[in-house]
C-alpha cells in the first residue's frame, strides 16, 4: 500500500485547526434535526398542512444535495476556506430570513420561511464535506484517521444534541430556533478564518472541462472501490436514521413521550455512535487492512441489530439493539472517511468528498420515509430487509475495498 502522505505530527496549530473544522459538521447537522421537535408547533402557528410542514425539511435537504458537488469543485478550484466561510454566512442568512419572517408576518410567513430554508440548504452544501476534505489536506498518515474520527464524532454529537437543543430553544418561542443558526454560524466562520491554516499548493486551476475529465479518470480507475465505500456510508446512515424514526414513532404512540424527553431517548444511540467514531479514529491508524476489518465488523453489528429486532417487541430491547447499531455505525463511518479522502489527490479531493457527502445526505433523507412505508406493511419485513441490506453491503465493501487497484492511496 502506498503511504497516504509523509508522517506529520500534530502541533498546536493543527489542534486549533481541528477544533475549527470539527465545529463545521457539528453546525451542519443542526439544519434539520434541531427543527424536527418544533414542526408540530410550526404547523399549528402557520396554519399549514402536514405535507407543507414536511417541505420545511425538504427545502433544506434537496438544495444541499444538489449544490454539494458544485461546492466541491469550487473548493478544489479556489480553496477550501474560500468556500466554507461564505457557506457558513449563507447558512446564517437563511436562518435570519426565516426567523424574521416568522417574527413579523405571523401565519403569512410560510413562503419566506421556505425561501430561507432553501438558502440554508445552499449554504450547508459548502460546510461539512469541504471541512472533511480540508482535514485530509492538513492531517497526514496516522493523524488523518484520528482527525477524521474526531470530525465524525463532532457530526454525531451534533445529531445527539440538536433535537434537545431545538426543544429547549423553542420554549422561548417556536421560531427562536431559526435565530440559533446565525448565532452559531458567524462565530464558527470567524474561527475558520482566524485559526484554520489551509495548506498551499492544493488548488486545481484546470478548466471545467479538464477538471471533469480528471474526475472521470478517478472514477474509471477507482470507481469500484469508491462505489463500495459510497454504498456503505449511505446504507449505514439510511438504516440508523430510519430506525431512529421508527423509535420516535413508538415512543410517541405507545408511551406518549414527546418533546425534550423523546429527544433525550433518541440521543442515546447517537451518543454511542459519536463515542465509537472517536475511538475508531484513534485505533484505525489509516491502515487499509485494519479499516476494512472495522467496516466488516461494523456492518455486521448493524445487520445483527436489525435482524434480532424481528424477535422482540419490547422497547427496551429495541433500544439496546439500536445502541449496537450505533456502535456499528461508529466503526464504519470514520474508516470510510479516511479511505475515501486518502485515496484521492488533494487537487481532486473536494469534489469526491462532496459527492460522498451528497450520498450520505441522501441516505439520511430517504431513511425515514422508506421505513415509514415498510412499517405499514410489516415490522418483520422492515427488520429483515435492513438486515439483509447490511449483510450485502458488508460483503460488497469487504471484497471491493480490499483491492488496492480499485482503491489505493496516492502520494501527495
Amino acid at each position: 500500500m502506498v503511504p497516504l502522505m509523509n508522517p506529520q505530527p500534530l502541533n498546536t496549530s493543527h489542534t486549533w485547526s481541528l477544533v475549527g473544522l470539527s465545529l463545521v459538521p457539528f453546525v451542519m447537522v443542526l439544519g434539520n434535526s434541531m427543527l424536527i421537535p418544533i414542526l408540530p408547533d410550526m404547523q399549528k402557528e402557520l396554519s399549514i398542512t402536514q405535507f407543507q410542514v414536511s417541505l420545511i425539511i425538504t427545502a433544506f435537504s434537496i438544495p444541499a444535495a444538489i449544490v454539494i458537488p458544485i461546492s466541491g469543485y469550487l473548493s478544489d478550484h479556489y480553496g477550501r476556506k474560500k468556500v466554507i466561510i461564505p457557506a457558513l454566512l449563507i447558512y446564517a442568512l437563511g436562518g435570519l430570513i426565516a426567523g424574521f419572517a416568522a417574527s413579523f408576518l405571523g401565519d403569512k410567513a410560510y413562503p419566506l420561511i421556505i425561501a430561507g430554508r432553501i438558502i440554508q440548504g445552499i449554504g450547508a452544501a459548502g460546510t461539512a464535506p469541504i471541512a472533511m476534505a480540508l482535514a485530509s489536506d492538513i492531517f497526514t498518515d496516522e493523524s488523518r484517521s484520528k482527525a477524521l474520527g474526531i470530525i465524525e464524532a463532532a457530526n454525531g454529537i451534533g445529531k445527539v444534541i440538536s433535537p434537545i437543543l431545538g426543544s429547549l430553544i423553542a420554549i422561548i418561542v417556536w421560531y427562536a430556533t431559526f435565530f440559533a443558526f446565525p448565532i452559531l454560524c458567524i462565530p464558527i466562520a470567524l474561527i475558520m478564518w482566524l485559526v484554520v491554516a489551509e495548506p498551499k499548493g492544493n488548488i486545481n486551476k484546470q478548466t471545467v472541462s479538464d477538471y471533469i475529465k480528471s474526475v472521470i479518470k478517478i472514477f474509471k480507475s477507482k470507481g469500484v472501490g469508491l462505489f463500495a465505500a459510497f454504498l456503505a456510508g449511505s446504507v449505514t446512515l439510511f438504516i440508523l436514521f430510519g430506525l431512529l424514526f421508527f423509535l420516535s414513532d413508538i415512543l410517541e404512540k405507545r408511551y406518549q413521550i414527546d418533546g425534550v424527553y423523546k429527544g433525550f431517548i433518541i440521543a442515546i444511540p447517537l451518543l454511542v455512535m459519536a463515542i465509537t467514531a472517536y475511538i475508531t479514529g484513534r485505533i484505525a491508524k489509516s491502515k487499509l487492512s485494519k479499516m476494512k476489518r472495522l467496516i466488516l465488523v461494523g456492518m455486521s453489528l448493524i445487520a445483527l441489530g436489525s435482524g434480532v429486532s424481528v424477535i422482540t417487541t419490547d422497547t427496551y430491547y429495541l433500544m439496546a439493539l439500536l445502541v449496537i447499531i450505533g456502535i456499528g455505525s461508529g466503526l464504519v463511518l470514520p474508516c470510510l472517511n479516511t479511505i475515501i479522502t486518502g485515496s484521492i489527490q488533494a487537487k481532486e479531493r473536494g469534489i469526491v468528498t462532496s459527492l460522498y457527502g451528497s450520498v450520505r445526505f441522501t441516505g439520511v433523507a430517504i431513511g425515514p420515509p422508506v421505513f415509514g412505508y415498510l412499517m405499514k406493511i410489516s415490522q418483520q419485513i422492515m427488520y429483515m430487509t435492513m438486515s439483509g441490506l447490511a449483510i450485502f453491503t458488508a460483503l460488497i465493501a469487504y471484497f471491493l475495498i480490499q483491492n488496492k487497484k480499485n482503491l489505493s492511496a496516492q502520494k501527495k
